[in-house]
């Protein structure tokens, strides 16, 4: 176990934390040396979650960045937001290398970041450390890299799903409609009247219509790959299921192109990454299809009729929207290949 990077989870009683611990206990390289939580510091983690018998059984930890230095070489903070713009610094003064899973140091912009979340921003120093983690899109900034923010679990289905026809301009990038629905561990796990039992089950319901914090995540992707200012039109539901996104996205087609050349543009932009599967012409992904799994699943169609493509993504938000996607770019982090740890089927039925 020596020769092991040491790893702490901070957060580690939330869907976010318990799921990498999950992930983490099968990675070949890695020993979790600590798990801490600021409400129920002191008590077993298995008293919370049984599942996790013969796994992690200690009791959690109070979270202090110096007794963490001392205990593992990586962090992950998988907080709320708000808190990470203030924990993170701490972490990488006390010497330790920081995945963040909170949206704290995704958005440059500290004035955007304000209006989007209604949260105070992290000091502009530590922003500019931080390298956008999503691999399949910048993928060669992140080894050696000592502070990575990993990207949001809408923005990751609905990214993953847009960015070879913006940067090679096969879409209208003005057009751009994208419609998400979620399971409700998004939520987290405290529990709210928007997500009771009797709220939510036999209900559909949109939600955060046109203020949603991701859409200028999404944004800021796009227009990077796109060179020019994307705007798009963003809206969230949630579903009555536990895991799962799915990004429905409409966009009009520049150019008389098929479902079959959305194919080929995307196998070729995405070989080689190992998360990202393209579906043959006329198949579309569901989210069972990539359940407790590190995969998105695109598919597509494109109407004639409209002149407009519409695109199929789906992740489970809880392993490729936030742990799965971590622990990727820890292994892209520490120079290993991006799927160890992370190599198992979804789940089916």
């Amino acid at each position: 176990m020596g020769d092991k990077l040491r790893v702490a989870i901070i957060g580690s009683t939330g869907y976010g934390g318990v799921e990498l611990i999950r992930l983490l206990a099968s990675h070949p390289h890695v020993e979790i040396t600590a798990v801490t939580s600021s409400t129920t510091a002191g008590t077993p983690i298995t008293d919370g979650f049984p599942h996790l018998t013969n796994i992690r059984t200690e009791l959690l930890d109070e979270v202090d960045p110096q007794l963490l230095a001392q205990k593992a070489d990586v962090v992950f903070t998988a907080t709320p937001a708000g808190i990470a713009s203030k924990l993170a610094p701490q972490l990488l003064e006390a010497g330790l290398k920081v995945i963040d899973l909170s949206g704290d140091f995704r958005l440059q912009d500290t004035a955007v970041y304000e209006q989007w979340y209604k949260k105070e921003a992290a000091d502009k120093r530590y922003l500019e450390q931080a390298v956008y983690g999503m691999a399949e899109v910048y993928g060669d900034k992140v080894p050696g890299a000592s502070f990575i923010s990993n990207p949001g679990c809408f923005v990751t289905a609905a990214v993953l799903g847009l960015v070879p026809a913006v940067k090679e301009g096969f879409i209208d990038t003005k057009s751009i409609i994208i419609d998400a629905k979620s399971g409700v561990s998004g939520a987290g796990r405290g529990a709210s009247l928007g997500t009771h039992y009797s709220e939510l089950n036999e209900n559909f319901k949109a939600y955060k219509i046109n203020k949603h914090q991701h859409i200028p995540e999404i944004e800021m992707v796009l227009s990077d790959v796109a060179g020019h200012d994307v705007v798009t039109t963003f809206t969230t539901h949630l579903v009555p299921m536990t895991r799962g996104i799915m990004a429905t996205t409409y966009a009009t087609v520049n150019g008389s192109r098929s479902a079959a050349d959305f194919v080929d543009l995307y196998r070729s932009y995405y070989e080689g990454r190992s998360f990202v599967r393209v579906r043959p012409e006329g198949n579309w992904p569901m989210t069972k299809e990539v359940w407790g799994s590190n995969y998105c699943d695109i598919g597509f169609s494109v109407d004639s009729r409209t002149g407009r493509v519409t695109i199929i993504s789906v992740i489970d938000n809880l392993v490729k929207g936030a742990a799965g996607q971590a622990i990727q770019n820890l292994n892209l982090m520490m120079g290993w290949d991006e799927t160890l740890g992370l190599q198992f089927v979804p789940v089916y039925p």
